[in-house]
């Protein structure tokens, strides 16, 4: 007995530590899978990443949307006010150059095409397209400064030549966006497995918000002293860092694959690819769907703030609660879209809703005005970002679905591109045909031309909510067969915050 307590009280020491040991990797595998858990269901991005594309080279990736963003800012933010404001240049001029960059938007498509059939030596698709993109950033961001100094004198040469510079720059900065864009999305289609595609495209276009975001205080704070050299070096610079962005972003992301570039049958024209392309169920109403859609919730965003400041009488911080408000209402129809896509409701179905609640929304902020209602108003711009979150989402989940199944294999670029182009060139045009509309019904209803009952300002922003209440009518009317025809969407992965498209 007594060699058998010997023999317990030797081991014990032994067992214990390993009996410990166990208990805390138990817990440790507890743990982890907590946070996988948590990280999973309310970490942004965390299930956008795969085995195949990790979220570190994704978020290298979307570094490419980043400069895109800080591209956007400097054509229609920063530099739309120092034009105007300290170069003192026309507004009329200023608005021309800063629309130039739209006339490539209806190209993308045309550019996701090309990259979906680019034959390479060096057996890359999308690596030339972003490449060159890239360099056309490049080269109109390092022109831009110093053509718009020349234009307005401020240097030497004729006007007219900064004119031209000026001219020049813009469409190459513009061209570049879009180049990089469209193959830049096309690329991480074709990385990302079938089911996880809408979520990464999701997060490159929410990486797109917060460059746009991160360059908008960065640059607003560099130019709070304007001198011409400190707008010639913050340009500058922006172009030096779109190139460095780029360069990490396309580094080792896709494959050098020559058989697939390198094709003996020739590629069928774009014509003919695109006929086939739009002949298929469902593209066409789709993309109409889109482009009433995104004319519709894009025609007030330079006015709703003006809106409340005008009408109303609130106070800058009072109207730059409004947006956001707008971007809590995107938030929420978010989280009713990863509720009901999860469960199998038709994405048709969703973007319907969200353009029925856009126009109680538009309905709201016209009461707004004469019943003087602030909380009217506030309420009317968060339903404004729920109906748009809605629409958003439901249009990327069937845009989505047509790039994996309706264009066919190889044709990411190509849907893709045209999603992206009918949404761009609908929401830039309507942008500007709602800021002319508002001041020449503004102007005529002032001088009361339209009779006593319609004269003040008010009628002109209530005559463009009109306009966009009824651009949703004809979206759901477009929408409508879809939803008819279509039954519960194939979508079985979770859709949530990272699912978030713009």
């Amino acid at each position: 007995m007594s060699h058998l307590a010997a023999l317990k009280s030797s081991l014990a020491p032994q067992i214990a530590p390993d009996g410990a040991a166990e208990m805390t990797r138990i817990a440790s595998l507890k743990t982890g899978a907590f946070w996988n858990r948590l990280g999973a269901r309310f970490l942004p991005f965390a299930d956008a990443a795969t085995k195949e594309l990790p979220l570190r080279r994704l978020l290298r990736l979307s570094l490419f949307q980043v400069s895109v963003g800080m591209a956007a800012v400097l054509l229609t933010g920063t530099l739309n006010r120092v034009m105007i404001v300290e170069l003192g240049m026309s507004a009329s001029v200023v608005a021309i150059m800063v629309s130039l960059p739209l006339l490539f938007a209806p190209l993308r498509a045309l550019i996701g095409f090309r990259s979906d059939t680019h034959q390479s030596l060096l057996g890359w698709k999308r690596v030339p397209y972003i490449w060159f993109g890239t360099l056309m950033q490049f080269g109109g961001l390092a022109l831009l400064p110093f053509a718009l100094l020349v234009m307005t004198g401020g240097g030497k040469g004729p006007a007219v030549v900064g004119q031209i510079g000026a001219g020049l720059a813009f469409l190459l900065v513009g061209a570049g966006m879009h180049t990089t864009q469209t193959a830049g999305l096309a690329l991480a289609t074709d990385l990302a497995p079938e089911d996880a595609r809408p979520r990464v495209v999701a997060l490159l276009y929410v990486m797109l918000l917060i460059g746009t975001m991160v360059s908008a205080i960065v640059i607003g704070r560099l130019l709070a002293d304007f001198t011409p050299t400190k707008l010639v070096q913050i340009v500058q610079g922006a172009a030096v860092l779109t190139m460095v962005l780029n360069v990490i972003a396309l580094w080792k992301q896709e494959a050098r694959n020559r058989s697939a570039t390198q094709s003996a049958i020739p590629a069928l024209p774009f014509r003919e690819i695109w006929a086939v392309f739009i002949a298929r169920p469902k593209t066409m109403r789709l993309l109409v769907s889109v482009g009433l859609g995104a004319a519709a919730f894009s025609m007030q965003d330079v006015l709703l703030e003006p809106y409340g400041g005008q009408i109303l009488g609130l106070s800058v911080g009072s109207t730059t609660s409004l947006t956001a408000l707008w971007a809590v209402g995107m938030l929420a129809g978010f989280a009713y879209a990863a509720r009901h896509l999860g469960q199998g409701t038709d994405p048709h179905r969703l973007a319907g809703y969200g353009g029925v609640i856009g126009v109680a929304a538009f309905l709201s902020v016209i009461f707004a005005g004469p019943l003087h209602s602030v909380l009217l108003l506030a309420a009317g711009a968060t339903f404004i970002g729920l109906g748009g979150g809605l629409f958003s989402v439901g249009t990327l989940t069937a845009a989505m679905a047509i790039a994996d199944t309706d264009a066919g294999g190889g044709r990411n670029g190509l849907a893709l591109g045209a999603w992206g182009a009918v949404q761009a060139t609908a929401a830039g045009l309507a942008i500007a045909v709602g800021a002319f509309a508002r001041d020449a019904i503004s102007a005529a209803a002032i001088d009361n031309r339209l009779g006593p009952t319609l004269a003040g300002p008010v009628t002109g922003y209530v005559a463009v909510y009109c306009i966009e209440i009824c651009l949703l009518f004809g979206m759901l009317v477009a929408l409508g067969p879809l939803v008819s025809g279509t039954s519960q969407t194939t979508l079985t992965t979770r859709f949530g915050l990272s699912e978030f498209p713009a």
